[in-house]
């Protein structure tokens, strides 16, 4: 690849790689610990990712457990689900925290396939952004450096960037659907 490309390749994937991380905390329906990656608890008056506190399980298909390493977190980390978007009161025995996720109503599950379709269009517009300046930049070279044909050729590299990252989040988008909509 042409290293005045390389840039917006690599921009480009960083989008693509944070709808795929936005995609993870999106639950369907079964337990999925990404759900708890952007929650963070009080610990000792920093804020603190919860996978540093404690141990994160999956024990049954629809329940996640957390063991506190400090008993004294239990009521902090409960705190912080209760704070957070995570939809689900969670429970304790005074050891570990259980969070018992619930079928997910035919509806519910319609409105978070909107919701990845919502966020696959923001992430496809990132990408045609990251376009836009990529062909911004080219305009400027082409008034200095190289030919009005090497800025052409680079313009349809670029173009066909953007083309196989929009294919690539459409896949996504089509993977992640399926996932929430299968019973």
């Amino acid at each position: 690849m042409d290293e005045r490309l390389q840039q917006y390749d690599d921009r480009m994937k960083k989008a693509y790689e944070f709808l795929e991380s936005d995609y993870a905390a999106i639950r369907a329906g079964r337990a999925n610990p990404h759900v708890l990656d952007k929650l963070r608890v009080d610990y000792y008056g920093t804020p603190t990712p919860i996978q540093q506190v404690g141990n994160i399980t999956v024990p049954e298909a629809r329940v996640i457990q957390i063991a506190p390493w400090e008993k004294s977190l239990i009521k902090a980390i409960e705190k912080a689900i209760m704070a957070s978007d995570v939809g689900i009161t969670p429970s304790n025995d005074g050891n570990v925290i259980r969070l018992v996720f619930p079928e997910l109503t035919e509806e519910r599950r319609k409105d978070l396939v909107k919701e990845v379709k919502k966020k696959a269009e923001e992430g496809k517009i990132a990408v045609r952004n990251i376009r836009k300046d990529g062909n911004g930049a080219l305009k400027k070279l082409g008034k200095t450096e190289v030919s009005e044909d090497e800025i052409k050729q680079l313009e349809d590299k670029l173009q066909k960037l953007t083309d196989k990252y929009i294919k690539d989040i459409d896949v996504l988008m089509e993977k992640k659907s399926k996932e929430i909509m299968t019973v």
